[in-house]
């Protein structure tokens, strides 16, 4: 029976896309400030960093998140593993390095088997392996969709931290993965086209990304995942009060990402953030295709840093404020 269940098919949307839009979401918690706790809070609401950290002491910040979301791919182990390295990456984001998680697993029990929900929960307990992290129960609900991620606790030197509002006029902007996997994911949720590629790509702990950048001094980036390169990029400009210059034929996309696009495989979350950076964006002429692939919404993508590492791409750079918060050139 397993074999024959496609997993896609239980989701209204695919991984990070089935995100609230971000400027539904940011409009949804405007002004709701932090609750006041007995901890330092290092990172918090204001810029919509990928992770909260408050400070333990001098040497040591606690860095702590959640994500889940519904299945990317049919297969339920490769989600498992999709949905753990996504969730860690928000800790790797900020410079960190996971110590412990918990399954957060949503599953509709009268339709989907249990041994699926396993297979799922093996993946997560895979990656978190992988990744030297304690994966420690959880919780579980019966619910309509199949959902699942993490929530993970981590630690940061503070003054190793990497976020959004720490970028400076002149720095290099490098990715560390190839984008496309939003649209190859939404041909393989309407074909049952299997993309290994892009699979490695969603699976690749950014683990080695964020202890380069941490070596290199890097002290402003974000992973890139629901709202897409341009999304991301938007809210470091907005956060670090400068422009975020993209060198379009200098970003790297995975094989069959182009022929998605053209053949109309492109989600409603990507369409979604490229209405949304509009207002501020100057695309330089580009044409539509393009457009969409820099807003594709992607799913355990890499890291956009200030700086530049060793097998990261050069995508673009760091300039004054000007009358854009990006440009693509």
């Amino acid at each position: 029976m397993t074999e024959r269940v496609r997993l896609t098919e239980y989701a209204r949307g695919g991984g990070c896309a089935c995100k609230i839009p971000p400027g539904e979401l940011e409009a949804m918690v405007a002004g709701l400030g932090p609750a006041t706790g007995a901890a330092d809070l290092l990172v918090g609401l204001d810029h919509g960093d990928d992770a909260a950290v408050v400070r333990l002491d001098e040497r040591t910040g606690l860095v702590t998140t959640a994500d889940f979301f519904t299945p990317v791919v049919d297969d339920a182990y490769d989600w498992g593993r999709i949905a753990a390295t996504n969730a860690l990456s928000d800790v790797y984001a900020m410079g960190g390095t996971p110590l412990v998680a918990l399954n957060l697993l949503c599953w509709p029990r009268d339709v989907l088997p249990l041994e699926l929900a396993r297979e799922v929960l093996r993946g997560g307990q895979d990656v978190a392996r992988d990744a030297g992290c304690h994966l420690a129960g959880g919780h579980s609900v019966d619910d309509e969709g199949p959902k699942y991620g993490l929530a993970v606790t981590g630690v940061v030197r503070p003054e190793e931290l990497i976020t959004l509002d720490a970028g400076r006029s002149g720095l290099p902007l490098s990715l560390t993965k190839p984008l496309g996997v939003g649209v190859l994911n939404t041909r393989h949720k309407a074909t049952g086209e299997s993309f290994p590629e892009a699979v490695a790509a969603m699976t690749t702990l950014n683990r080695d990304a964020a202890r380069a950048a941490v070596a290199a001094g890097v002290r402003c980036g974000t992973d890139v995942t629901g709202f897409g390169l341009l999304g991301h990029a938007s809210k470091l400009a907005r956060a670090s009060r400068l422009t975020v210059a993209i060198d379009a034929a200098r970003v790297p996309y995975l094989a069959g990402a182009r022929e998605a696009v053209r053949d109309g495989f492109v989600s409603g979350g990507s369409r979604r953030n490229l209405e949304w950076v509009a207002g501020w964006t100057d695309f330089g002429g580009i044409a539509v295709d393009e457009r969409l692939l820099l807003a594709d919404a992607q799913t355990s993508g890499g890291l956009l840093v200030a700086g530049e590492l060793p097998g990261a791409t050069v995508v673009g750079e760091l300039l004054p404020p000007g009358e854009h918060r990006v440009f693509v050139r």
